[in-house]
């Protein structure tokens, strides 16, 4: 891996392995591959990226293009196949521990991963619309649309509850 970390543009760190972006926009990884240090799977696709995240145990990486690949833990949110086709025209990712939130151009979410951590956009899919920007805490989002509204979702010991300040949000 050492020779072939030059001209790095970005570095991003999971709890046991690396992805860095070079200047040509390929990535290379390294370290467990259990918490995403292998990405053979993807590899031949990773090109054009422009941004990493991780949620720990896996990355989920953003190409010039807006499509979405992910490496690393399959339960927590390494394998993105169940959305894979909605994976397209992303302009931002968000890790939580575990799950990944993705804004498309349109202001739609697309979120995957450990369901039990924050991939509960189910309940509140309708609201997301107009999506500006998602913050996570360790294991839920909150979305800011465009009327200034905020939208949360996942663990409700994390975050995801926002009942009692909802009337400030928006």
């Amino acid at each position: 891996v050492a020779g072939k970390l030059k001209d790095v543009e970005k570095v991003q760190a999971s709890n046991g392995a690396f992805a860095a972006i070079l200047k040509d926009g390929s990535v290379v990884t390294w370290g467990n591959p259990v918490a995403g240090g292998d990405s053979r799977e993807v590899q031949h696709e990773l090109k054009n990226v422009k941004e990493i995240q991780s949620d720990g145990t896996a990355f989920a990486a953003l190409r010039a293009d807006g499509r979405v690949l992910t490496w690393g833990s399959d339960r927590l949110g390494g394998n993105s196949q169940e959305v894979q086709g909605q994976l397209t025209e992303v302009h931002h990712i968000q890790a939580a521990e575990g799950a990944f939130a993705a804004i498309r151009k349109d202001g739609s979410v697309v979120s995957w991963g450990n369901p039990l951590a924050s991939d509960c956009s189910d309940d509140v899919q309708e609201q997301l619309r107009d999506v500006q920007q998602i913050q996570a805490t360790r294991g839920a989002f909150a979305a800011q649309l465009a009327d200034g509204r905020v939208v949360t979702w996942g663990n409700k010991d994390l975050g995801a509850v926002s009942r009692r300040v909802q009337i400030r949000l928006q």
